[in-house]
């Protein structure tokens, strides 16, 4: 069984055109993470697991360098090849072997994504430093939020991934240290990452760690939870601008709905595994997976009609559109 790569946006602004490789999750097997995110546009963790000996389904180096080899040639002017996916990507401790023989066969930069859940971890930083771009999340500096929008397993706190990520940066050979806050509202009261208080305990933990980046967003696409919303355009500048007198405009960067990128030409050899595929990694709309793909909505609705009626991907329909997932 074959890792996944995809071509699509990140929603990363700071990645551009990217490759993304999935480490854990093959088909036929469970979703597997350590954490379960209320925000999460994947929907909730159907098996939360404490660490990476209890994975199922993590792919073997040889098969993201195969996977790679074959796939990297279809697409011109990339950006990054960006480890990612279904679940949290440091969960496959082979992770450090597979950027090595990535970078043997490509000359872009390598990035991870991770949740930052295992930073705390002396074989999961080495891994990491292998990279040359880590993108770390950091929702709050308080032990209880953090609790209540990842809901994480057993065994994971909030002090060991902000030591974690202090070792981080302070490692010989290191990556560049990009930190992703990702900030929510709630329709009823849940705690959230947004209040004043919060920004000031994160800006003080933040302030620790002295990240090369951080990046600001909020959900855009439909979240785990019904009640969790995304954080208004205003409120977001705002809080923005907090940053950018704490930490210098020059190292944060805001990301607001619909911009866009231009986009590398690519070759299709499988349209409608890629169409999945994508829907796979993250929910999309019917224009999202076009822009994706680069490809018309002519070629698109054979496709979609087939998985629709099939039942391998359903349409959640939301206040700001129809997605579609894979079911």
């Amino acid at each position: 069984m074959k890792t996944r790569i995809i071509y699509g946006p990140i929603l990363s602004r700071r990645l551009g055109r990217s490759l993304g490789v999935d480490v854990i999750k093959k088909a036929g097997t469970k979703k597997n993470c350590n954490f379960d995110c209320v925000y999460c546009q994947l929907g909730h963790v159907d098996y939360k697991i404490k660490g990476p000996e209890e994975v199922e389904g993590a792919v073997t180096t040889e098969e993201v360098v195969e996977g790679i080899r074959s796939f990297h040639r279809n697409i011109e002017n990339l950006d990054y090849v960006t480890f990612s996916g279904t679940c949290e990507p440091t969960l496959n401790l082979s992770l450090g072997s597979m950027i090595r023989g990535v970078k043997q066969i490509i000359d872009q930069p390598v990035c991870v994504l991770t949740n930052s859940s295992l930073v705390d971890r002396e074989d999961v930083r080495s891994n990491l430093a292998e990279a040359d771009l880590v993108i770390a999340t950091l929702v709050s500096g308080n032990e209880d939020t953090f609790r209540a929008m990842h809901r994480p397993a057993d065994g994971i706190r909030l002090d060991n991934i902000i030591k974690g990520l202090q070792a981080m940066k302070s490692l010989k050979k290191r990556p560049r240290l990009g930190i992703e806050v990702m900030l929510v509202d709630s329709t009823n009261g849940y705690p959230v990452n947004s209040t004043d208080e919060e920004i000031t305990k994160l800006i003080e933990v933040l302030k620790t760690i002295d990240p090369d980046e951080i990046e600001i967003l909020t959900v855009s696409r439909p979240p785990a939870e019904k009640f969790i919303v995304p954080v208004a355009d205003t409120r977001l500048k705002e809080i923005a601008r907090r940053f950018d007198a704490e930490f210098g405009r020059d190292r944060v960067r805001l990301v607001l709905k619909g911009l866009r990128r231009d986009r590398s030409n690519m070759q299709h050899e499988n349209l409608e595994e890629e169409v999945y595929d994508l829907v796979l990694r993250r929910p999309c709309t019917y224009e999202q997976i076009c822009a994706s793909l680069g490809i018309s909505s002519v070629e698109l609705a054979p496709i979609m009609e087939k998985l629709v009626s099939s039942n391998n991907i359903i349409s959640i329909v939301s206040k700001k559109g129809t997605y579609y997932k894979a079911s």
